[in-house]
């Protein structure tokens, strides 16, 4: 299908990369799970990539993804309210890190009673 493009209209009627996504994941109970991201207004949105520089510069060297195209991560989070795809983001917030392991408190034990007799 050819791109209609208007003298008036700056966009072009296509507004979606084209070609599948790099789509960040998360392991789910029965495999991967598309990670689900907040806008900054808080609105709960899916996120997408155009190439796997663009997601490991945002996310970092560590996360895992899946190729999906832009209507099968739609299909995949609709379900969940999700009516919105972010592709590449350029801000993210700093990922939370686990909290420093609390270190087991010695329990003090009495001493063995002295044996009399």
């Amino acid at each position: 299908m050819a791109d209609i493009l208007y003298g008036e209209d700056p966009e072009p009627s296509e507004r979606f990369p084209a070609g599948p996504l790099y789509v960040p994941v998360r392991p789910g109970p029965l495999g991967c799970v598309a990670r689900v991201f907040r806008t900054p207004l808080g609105d709960r949105t899916a996120v997408g990539f155009t190439s796997e520089n663009r997601l490991t510069a945002t996310l970092g060297p560590e996360q895992a993804w899946i190729r999906l195209a832009e209507p099968a991560l739609r299909a995949l989070t609709e379900p969940l309210g999700i009516a919105t795809v972010t592709v590449d983001p350029q801000f993210t917030a700093r990922p939370v890190h686990p909290a420093r392991p609390v270190r087991p408190v010695n329990p003090v034990v009495p001493a063995p009673a002295p044996r009399v007799g």
